[in-house]
């Protein structure tokens, strides 16, 4: 059907005026509510999404292993290009997580608890304390962590942010402040209950500067009973830093603890690194002859 300019104006004014009863509804059913009532409501709505993502099934996750893509992007938020990589994952305290690049697997970042090791063409090294305390960050707004753990923390405080219409899906947003005064703020979809934004606001200590970083969650599918976002994008105000392409999920096979070691990448570089020495090596008494 097609809709002339005069349809798109009118079309326009209706959707601004449907979004504009949403946001006065928003306002007025979190204004009634008081602070105990907020609370169980947003209780109540993370539970809903808890059961949604897979109920027992996702909350007693002991290990995934995922590939997919990696769109990389720049400072200002251009996209650089794709990256193929496998992440195996244990998403229980002491956290760990290896990725590798594909299909070469001669690059690979490994976090296991507070260490972590980096194996790259120079061969294995800690990692860097920047990248540790990135890592270490990254878990604490983790929206799986959340849901599964976080929750549970004594001195979280839980608020009922009302009604909205987020990525054109009717939603309610949840809001969570923990003890060390971040603020995490997740939209629930109505329809699906599933979660499909995050939004975090930390304030640097030092510098009293405000960061708003953004996650978007899509395309979900259920493996082994749990429903999965295969889209995953962040932005940290509002410049894209990452989207993620899932192409397979697989849950609970057991992931070795040595998977997470150093001793793991040590014996990888033994391998890796001989071939580029190798390499190396016969280039090197290529040119000689020549």
């Amino acid at each position: 059907m097609r809709i002339g300019a005069r349809g798109l104006v009118g079309l326009a004014i209706l959707m601004a005026a449907s979004f504009s009863g949403i946001a006065r509804s928003s306002a007025q059913e979190s204004e009634v509510l008081m602070p105990a009532q907020s609370a169980a409501r947003a209780k109540e709505l993370l539970q809903q999404a808890i059961e949604a993502l897979g109920g027992a099934a996702y909350l007693n996750v002991h290990d995934l292993t995922c590939t997919g893509r990696l769109s990389l992007f720049g400072h200002s938020g251009e996209l650089n290009g794709f990256a193929h990589f496998i992440d195996y994952t244990v998403p229980i305290p002491p956290f760990r997580d290896r990725q590798e690049n594909l299909p070469k697997r001669n690059i690979i970042e490994v976090y296991n608890g507070d260490k972590g090791w980096d194996l790259d063409r120079g061969g294995v090294t800690e990692a860097r304390a920047s990248d540790l305390s990135r890592y270490q960050e990254d878990m604490k707004k983790d929206i799986d962590n959340i849901l599964r753990h976080r929750i549970h923390e004594p001195d979280m405080i839980f608020r009922y942010g009302g009604p909205d219409v987020v990525d054109l899906k009717e939603a309610d947003w949840v809001e969570l402040v923990d003890s060390d005064n971040r603020t995490i703020r997740i939209a629930i979809a109505r329809s699906s209950h599933l979660p499909i934004r995050k939004v975090v606001d930390t304030r640097n200590a030092n510098t009293r500067m405000r960061t708003e970083e953004i996650e978007y969650y899509s395309n979900y599918h259920p493996f082994s009973g749990i429903e999965t976002p295969f889209q995953i994008t962040r932005e940290r105000n509002a410049i894209k830093i990452y989207q993620v392409f899932f192409d397979k999920c697989d849950y609970n096979t057991n992931l070795s603890d040595s998977l997470f070691t150093k001793e793991s990448l040590d014996e990888r570089w033994d391998k890796v690194g001989k071939k580029s020495k190798d390499k190396k090596s016969k280039s090197s008494a290529k040119d000689a002859d020549n």
